[in-house]
Order: C-alpha cells, then sequence, then structure tokens
C-alpha cells in the first residue's frame, strides 16, 4: 500500500522512556497494513542485536545496519513505503537531508532517538529532524530517584554522575544510565 504523500516522524525522549518500544508499535501497525517497510541503525549501536533494533523492554524489528547516513538511500529496497530509523542521535548531520529526501519522494519516515545527551544539551542531528518532522512524539520515563516523570538521561561512572567534560558518546544500557527528572540530573563541571 503506498502512501498519497511522505512525511517524517519523530518519536524522541530519554533513555528508558519507550522509544523504541513505540517505534516498533508503529512498524507492526504498518506491516498489519500491508506496507512495505525497512528499519534502518546505526552500526555502533551493537547493545542487544547485529540486525535488530530491540527496546530495553525484549521487544525487537529485523533492522540493518549502517556506517552513516548515505547507506540508508544506498540500501533501500524498491517497493518501501515506511522507513524507519532507530537511535538518529548516533547519525551525521546529513541524516535530515535523507529523511527529507524520503519524505519528498512520498515515503512514511519514522526516526527515533534521543534529544539530548547526558549533559541535557541537544543530541546530534535530533533538533534538525524535530525540525523537519510533521508530527514529533515526546516521551518521558520515571525518575530513579523520585519516582516523577523523567526527561534527561543521567550517565553513571561507578554510581556517580558523569562529568561534563567526559565524552558524548558511550553506548550502554541500564548498567551506565538511568532517567532522571530535571531536578535529580547532575552533571559535575
Amino acid at each position: 500500500m503506498k502512501h498519497t504523500k511522505g512525511s517524517l516522524e519523530v518519536i524522541t525522549g530519554s533513555m528508558f522512556c519507550g522509544k523504541t518500544d513505540e517505534l516498533i508499535r508503529r512498524l507492526r501497525r504498518a506491516t498489519i497494513a500491508r506496507q512495505k517497510v525497512q528499519v534502518f541503525k546505526p552500526s555502533i549501536d551493537i547493545r542487544y542485536a547485529v540486525e535488530k533494533v530491540m527496546s530495553h523492554a525484549g521487544a525487537e524489528f529485523d533492522a540493518l545496519p549502517v556506517e552513516n547516513s548515505a547507506e540508508i538511500l544506498e540500501n533501500l529496497a524498491d517497493d518501501i513505503t515506511v522507513v524507519a530509523i532507530d537511535e538518529a542521535q548516533f547519525f551525521d548531520p546529513a541524516i535530515v537531508d535523507v529523511a527529507r529526501e524520503l519524505a519528498d519522494r512520498g515515503l512514511r519516515v519514522i526516526a527515533a532517538g534521543l534529544d539530548m545527551d547526558f549533559r541535557a544539551e541537544p543530541f546530534g542531528p535530533m533538533p534538525a529532524l524535530m525540525a523537519e518532522a510533521e508530527e514529533v512524539s515526546k516521551l518521558r520515563a520515571i525518575c530513579m530517584v523520585c519516582g516523577e516523570e523523567a526527561s534527561r538521561t543521567q550517565r553513571l561512572v561507578n554510581g556517580e554522575p558523569a562529568r561534563y567534560d567526559d565524552p558524548i558518546v558511550i553506548v550502554g544500557a541500564d548498567e551506565l544510565y538511568e532517567a532522571r527528572c530535571r531536578n535529580h540530573h547532575e552533571v559535575p563541571r
């Protein structure tokens, strides 16, 4: 089933807010509607499985790992109508042009990724993707300190908050990160 017009949807929020679960939910619905789906992920993300996107809750969907955004266009199958991109924050800035081009071709593009890094600063190409999108869904997690809604990702090093000057990208899960609210998010300088 072909879409009559292209679009870009962005699913964003902190770690552990359900971004990948929501992405997979939308992909399953597209599959039920007999739409042809193709999923891409950055090759840096090998946390759970190399050729799958997987949520922390265990949901999964087949995916093609790519080194950069140009490889999405190079590996796109002919009959695809829905393109999903997981962990979009790890892609180069050209991911915005790729998403725009695919949407302009009439495809439904769904990108999921962290809106902020562990410092609570905009993460990679995500602000530009959100600006380009027709729809942005910002999800929230639960703060691991107080139980309130969380919008931040806290990186921990030996159980303590990571320092501001630590590297931005360190791929991990609950062994390195937890969700925090604004009041409990800490980034020592």
